[in-house]
């Protein structure tokens, strides 16, 4: 199954995506938009393009595991996206994923300018690889 994943954030969302055997999460894009019916239509046009089955948006929850503004924008987002794209949209945990990123980066010595064009798409890769290990992990179950 080709699944997206969205790494939402206020100016640019990260998008990252798998192939049909859900091997491995890669990189698509970022989109620099602010207008969330811009994204969502943007985010539309990908989804018809790579052929998504489903669409994973990171859920930016705080470390206790309660829910602030974040993401609550999270699930309009994610509510006004299913609204418009033909393929069913989940909310995946996403905490951590950035840091996760971060330190990708640190250890590559990635910096400036490349580190900040990259590193949504990054995170939206992580919060895939993330589901994708845990759908793998919950079937063996």
């Amino acid at each position: 199954m080709i699944i997206l994943s969205v790494d939402l954030g206020k100016s640019r969302t990260g998008i990252a995506a798998c192939d049909k055997t859900m091997l491995l999460a890669y990189p698509v894009c970022v989109i620099e938009e602010r207008n969330r019916e811009k994204l969502a239509g943007k985010i539309n046009d990908i989804i018809c393009e790579k052929k998504a089955e489903l669409v994973v948006v990171g859920l930016p929850k705080n470390m206790d595991g309660s829910e602030g503004e974040s993401a609550k924008n999270a699930r309009d987002f994610a509510q006004n996206l299913s609204e418009i794209c033909r393929v069913p949209v989940k909310m995946y945990d996403e905490r951590c994923t950035t840091m996760i990123a971060h330190k990708y980066f640190n250890d590559t010595d990635t910096r400036g300018k490349k580190r900040k064009q990259n590193i949504d798409s990054a995170s939206a890769t992580v919060i895939l690889q993330s589901y994708i290990d845990y759908l793998k992990n919950s079937q063996n179950s």
